[in-house]
Parts: C-alpha cells; structure tokens; sequence
C-alpha cells in the first residue's frame, strides 16, 4: 500500500507541500514564501504565475529530501487561500491579470451600489454572504469591466474563473480539468448554499457568463489525475477544500456547536452548525462547512483580515524585529501593553463590523512607550477581533462555548492564547500537530480512496498539546474591551473621512 498523501497548502503568503502517513503524522514540510503586491493603499495582488512555480517548487523540494517519488503518494489533497480570483485564457493557459487577493478593496464602490440597489438580502439569503469586497463575486466583475478585451472573450467562452483550488487544478491537469470544491464554491458570492448550484440570478445581475464556472465537485471524491511533469506517475486529485473548512476538518470539529480558531495571515472562526444552516443577526456568514458521502454540513463564520499579517507589518515595515518568531519574544519583554491598542484594520474590517473603509490605529502611545508595548498591543489586537466574532457566534448559535480548539502560526504563542482564553473565558486547546489545515485537505482526500477507513480512525489521531485556562477576572476582561470597543470606533471614524 501506498505510504503518503500530499498536502498542497497554498496561502495568502507562502505555498507548502506537506507530506501526511497512515499515523496522519506530518512527516515532511517544504515552504516557499512569493510576493505580495501592493498597486495602491487597499488593493493586494498576487501573480497566478508565481503562485503556481511556488507550489510546484515546494512539491520538487519535498519529495527530493524525503527521497520519495510519486509511486510512494496514494493521493493529493489540496487546501488554499479563499476568495482570491483568477481569471485566464481557457487556450494559453494564461492569467488575464495578476490575481486579486481576498484582501483587497477595490470593489467596495460597487458593493455599495448593489446595496443602495436593494440587493443586499438577495445575496445573503442565496450565498449567505454579506455584500463585501472580500468575496469573489465583485472581482470577477471587476476584472471583466476593466481589463480590454476581457469581456468580449468571456461571452465567447474563452475565459476561465476559478479561485486558487481550480488553478492548481488547472495546472496539475495541464489544462485539462476545471473544477472546484463545494466550500471554495460557497466563498464567490456567485454559489446557492441550499441548492448547491451556481445561481444564474446572480451571474445575471453582474454580468458574468456561466460558462467560465468550473464544475462543482463534494470535497472528498475523484476531481484528477495530477500528469504535471513534477511527477514520475499520475497521482489523483481526490479531496479539496478552502482552508477555513480544511482545518475545521483537520480539528475534527465533525459535531455540531464544535469551533476552531485559526491564526493565519487573518483569523478565522467556524463554529460547526450540523445540517441546517444558520442565519446570523449579528453579521456573520453562513457557509458550507463540507460535504462528503453525500451529506452537506455547513457553518457559522467570522473572518478577521488581518492578524498574523500585523506581525508582518512590524517586521518588513516597520524593523522591529527581523523574524515573525521574535515578535512573540519582545512582546514577552513587558508585563502589558501600557494601554497601548493595536486595531490592524489595514484593509478594512472584517465580521462583525464590515467596514471596508476603516483603518489601522495605534492609541494610547505615551512618552514611555516601546516597540515591545505595540508588539504585544498588536497579538492582543489579534485576540480582542476573535472575540468581538466569537461573541456574535454564541449569541447566533445559542451555544455556549466551553472550548475552542485553534491552529496557524500565531497560535504557538503562549501569551496570546492566554490572553484569548482570558477574553471569551473558555478553554483554548492547541493540537500537537499544529498543521490542520494541511491535515483537514489530506483526510478529505485520504477518505475518499479508503487510505482511512473512517472519521473515527482520523479522530484518533487528533491530540492536545497544551490547554489554556482563563485566569484574569470578568471585571478586568470587562474594562479592556471597553477599551477596545473604543478603539475600533477610531478605527471606523478614520474611515469615513475620505
């Protein structure tokens, strides 16, 4: 029997290729960072081209110090940055533009219009969505409205829309497969969560041809055969899934009113709402959690822009340390932020408030103030968003949350999953196998060739590495987001003055 699944996680930053056994041990990571692309204040692009030589770079470098060859890999499962739109020539293969990035702004005006068109509750109630510039939607419209030639090409049927998982695909298959998975699917603006079908109304009303929709497939089941020249044999495609739902997966939050946090480039929350979706009141989104064996689950979830990228920011931009991993020590290095608070709001808020307009603030600087009081004020700030998500979470499910299993990068700092444990006084659990988002893609498609018998095999393999308790007092915790409640209104009030 075949050894190994291989995990291609491609993100917002970097693209990685990850090697998972029978035990569902990593047991190889290669990582490649590319560009990021910055044409104006609000808009991020990344090159298509770029994102592809990375991942196949990190594919080559992984089987080369493993010494594997393709005969060794059962199978590919692939997870990737949501959102993130690319549009390509179906003939050459080649994008019409750098891809737009789920970070960016540029299509707020038209959201505004769709708004002020009374469109708003149309597209929650078929997407589950709020109208954002987040959402694929609005840039495929974009990019078909401002590149010449594009739309022309599009009602000719020359063009190709997909988001990261269908490029991959693409170019796994050389151009021979265009496809999706149903999360990826949910994450346009363009897909009915109740019918799972691509909504006609919706392409109608911005404008974008039916036929550059790749074909929507469940997340654990035969998508390709991956002939890239990477590899000796052909190796199947056989699970995919947008990250957020990978690592839902990966945390074995199978149950419904089970969540996860995970700490990437932004944050995200997705609590676990069973077969039925659940509606938020308090600015959420409904959105599909999985779908295997035939069976359809879906989840609540709020989606922070920017956290990890914050960490980011104060390495490249502002030289405060010259690795990600020293932010967490210099933060250490003050027993608090001095009242110092850190709204990263660089491209907007996300959930709950959606405010495309608002922007980072740094308040409470004093003569006293260190480098060390911004670092720890910006992994506070991380921890005060997912709050403000969970929050609206509990009061959406009617849940109350006792546990909160998380992942990503920032999320093996001990001081901010304290301080996160203190804010929503509930336990936080880190896994020992940090990778969930490459272990949810490499059990889905694990699953759909009998590599695992089961879910209750691959639960199995799920440990705690170390729980978090909250210590600080209800009193204190209420003062702080006090504090913070008053700072993203700064955030807000920036905004508007524009």
């Amino acid at each position: 029997m075949k050894k190994y699944i291989l995990a291609l996680d491609q993100g917002t930053t970097s693209s990685r290729a990850v090697l998972i056994n029978h035990g569902g041990d990593v047991v190889g990571i290669a990582q490649k960072e590319f560009r990021q692309i910055f044409p104006s204040p609000g808009l991020v692009e990344h090159d298509p081209l770029e994102i592809w030589s990375s991942q196949a770079a990190v594919i080559a470098e992984l089987l080369a110090q493993k010494k594997i060859d393709s005969n060794d890999i059962a199978a590919i499962g692939i997870t990737n940055q949501r959102e993130t739109t690319i549009v390509w020539d179906r003939k050459t293969g080649e994008p019409l533009m750098n891809a737009i990035v789920w970070q960016d702004r540029r299509t707020a005006p038209l959201c505004e219009k769709l708004k002020k068109e009374g469109l708003e509750q149309l597209f929650r109630r078929k997407t589950g969505l709020v109208l954002d510039p987040y959402f694929s939607a609005t840039k495929v419209h974009w990019i078909l409205h401002n590149v010449p030639g594009a739309m022309q090409k599009a009602l000719n049927g020359e063009l190709a829309f997909g988001t990261v998982d269908s490029w991959l695909i693409w170019k796994l298959t050389n151009g021979q497969v265009h496809a999706t998975d149903i999360t990826n699917a949910s994450r346009t603006m363009l897909f009915d969560i109740h019918t799972c079908q691509w909504d006609e109304e919706i392409l109608r009303i911005l404008g974008i041809p039916y036929s550059m929709l790749p074909k929507v497939l469940s997340c654990s089941e035969s998508f390709a055969m991956a002939h890239s020249p990477i590899f000796s044999t052909p190796i199947p495609i056989t699970g995919v899934a947008g990250d957020q739902q990978a690592a839902l997966f990966g945390q074995m939050c199978v149950s419904k009113g089970m969540a996860k946090c995970t700490y990437g480039t932004g944050c995200f929350l997705l609590m676990n709402t069973g077969t039925t979706p659940v509606f938020s009141k308090n600015n959420l989104l409904t959105t599909i959690a999985s779908k295997r064996g035939g069976t359809v689950e879906y989840a609540l979830e709020g989606s922070v822009f920017v956290a990890g990228a914050a960490m980011q920011w104060m390495r490249d931009n502002m030289g405060f340390v010259k690795t990600s991993h020293e932010i967490d020590r210099l933060a250490e290095s003050v027993p608090s932020s001095d009242g110092v608070y850190f709204v990263p709001a660089f491209t907007g808020l996300g959930a709950p408030h959606w405010d495309p307009y608002a922007r980072g603030v740094i308040l409470g600087i004093t003569r006293g103030t260190k480098a060390a009081h911004i670092a720890r004020a910006a992994l506070e700030g991380v921890a005060y968003q997912a709050t403000d998500v969970l929050q609206a979470m509990i009061e959406d499910s009617g849940t109350t949350l006792k546990e909160m299993r998380v992942d990503g990068g920032m999320a093996h700092s001990d001081l901010l999953m304290q301080f996160q444990a203190d804010l929503i006084d509930a336990v936080i659990v880190r896994p020992k196998i940090m990778e969930s988002t490459a272990l949810g893609a490499a059990f889905f498609a694990g699953l759909a060739i009998g590599f695992w018998k089961n879910e209750e095999e691959i639960a199995g393999y799920w440990k705690e590495e170390k729980t978090f308790f909250p210590q600080k007092k209800k009193e204190e915790v209420k003062a702080l987001r006090s504090k913070w409640s008053l700072a993203i209104a700064c955030a807000k009030l920036w905004g508007t003055q524009r």
